[in-house]
C-alpha cells in the first residue's frame, strides 16, 4: 500500500517522466532512420513522433537517413514532411549533404519538397560545387536543371567549376561536369581568389582533356 510520502514522491517524479518519454520517442526515430530502418521509421511516425525532431547534433530524422545512404527511409520521412533545409551543428541539411554524397534520389526528393537553392555548407558552397568536387555526375546534371547559381564562390574563392578542376582528378567524369557546367552557364574566365583561371589549374594539372573543353569554351590561362 503506498503511503502519503510515496504518493508525492511519485508525483514529483511524473513531469519528468513525461518529458522524457517524448525525447525517448524522438530519439527512437533518429536512430531507427539512421539505421535504414524504414518499417520502424513509419511505424514511430504513425504513432505520431515529430518528423522534425532533432537530436543533440541538430540531426533531425531525414538528416540521420541521409548521413548513411539509406535513400528509401530518406524519402519516406521528406513524404511525411520532414524539413530537408534543417541544417546541424555543422551545417549540413538534407539537401546539402546529399548533393556532396551523390544520393541523386534524395537530391530530386528534397528540391519537390522545396529545397533552399541558396543554401550554403560550412564552406560557404552550395550542393553543386561538392558535388562537382566529388564526381558525381547524375547528382550535378540534376541540379543543372533548377536555377541553382552555377557561378557562386565559396568560403575558399572556388565556384562549382573551379572545384571540379582543382579538386577532381581529371577523369571521365570530372571531364563530363565541366562540359556540363560549360553548358549551362559556368564563366570559364572567372579566377580564384590568387587570380589563377580554371583553365590554368587545368593545365598544371596535366587535365588535357578538361583544358581542351575549357579552351573551346573561349577560357584563357593565367
Amino acid at each position: 500500500m503506498l503511503t502519503r510520502r510515496d504518493c508525492l514522491l511519485w508525483l514529483g517524479f511524473l513531469p519528468s517522466l513525461l518529458y522524457t518519454l517524448p525525447v525517448l520517442a524522438h530519439d527512437a526515430l533518429i536512430q531507427a532512420a539512421a539505421r535504414g530502418n524504414t518499417a520502424e521509421v513509419k511505424r514511430l511516425l504513425d504513432t505520431g513522433v515529430p518528423v522534425n525532431a532533432r537530436d543533440a547534433r541538430g540531426r533531425n530524422a531525414a538528416l540521420a537517413a541521409t548521413e548513411g545512404g539509406h535513400v528509401e527511409a530518406a524519402k519516406l520521412l521528406i513524404a511525411r514532411g520532414a524539413d530537408v533545409n534543417a541544417q546541424n551543428d555543422i551545417r549540413n541539411s538534407v539537401f546539402l549533404l546529399a548533393g556532396a554524397r551523390g544520393h541523386t534520389e534524395i537530391v530530386r526528393a528534397a528540391l519537390a519538397a522545396g529545397a533552399n537553392l541558396k543554401s550554403t555548407n560550412r564552406f560557404g558552397g552550395t550542393a553543386l560545387i561538392p558535388a562537382c568536387h566529388y564526381g558525381h555526375v547524375d547528382t550535378v546534371r540534376l541540379l543543372l536543371t533548377t536555377a541553382i547559381d552555377v557561378n557562386h564562390y565559396n568560403n575558399l574563392g572556388w565556384t562549382a567549376l573551379l572545384e571540379a578542376v582543382i579538386l577532381g582528378d581529371g577523369g571521365a567524369r570530372h571531364a563530363e561536369i565541366v562540359k556540363l557546367l560549360i553548358a549551362h552557364g559556368a564563366n570559364v574566365h572567372l579566377p580564384d581568389k590568387q587570380g589563377v583561371t580554371p583553365l590554368t589549374h587545368a593545365e598544371q594539372r596535366g587535365q588535357r582533356v578538361i583544358a581542351e573543353l575549357l579552351r573551346a569554351a573561349g577560357a584563357r590561362g593565367r
